[in-house]
């Protein structure tokens, strides 16, 4: 349940993908973030940083540590599910995200075609 709470927060699983490619500083990862608030960026930090997900570096860039690696992992099903839902809600592939077509969201863990990389037992 403290999972679900922690990942329940609005902006804290947004944090954890965003930083799934590599370190981000406080203002790169706001705006990836759609320029949320400073201070509930900073409370979301707080909370992820106090739970083990991220790290800061010296650099004051945030990664993801193992644990968050582990969640990040976690998550690809949900991910792909996203994939298949956005095409299912939208057929036609209506652009609603900025560039990307509803039916194909790429995300680090899979190739072109959307097939898993690597292994697939994530």
């Amino acid at each position: 349940m403290a999972a679900l709470d922690l990942f329940g927060r609005r902006w804290s699983l947004r944090i954890v993908w965003e930083l799934r490619a590599g370190p981000l500083g406080f203002r790169p990862l706001q705006k990836r973030c759609d320029d949320m608030s400073s201070s509930v960026m900073r409370q979301r930090l707080t909370e992820l940083l106090d739970a083990q997900v991220i790290h800061q570096l010296p650099d004051s860039r945030y990664e993801l540590t193992p644990l968050g690696q582990e969640a990040r992992h976690a998550l690809n099903p949900l991910a792909r599910w996203a994939e298949h839902w956005a095409a299912a809600i939208d057929p036609q592939g209506t652009d609603h995200t900025g560039g990307r077509t509803a039916g194909h969201v790429s995300h680090p863990d899979t190739v072109d075609d959307g097939t898993p990389e690597g292994d697939s037992a994530d």
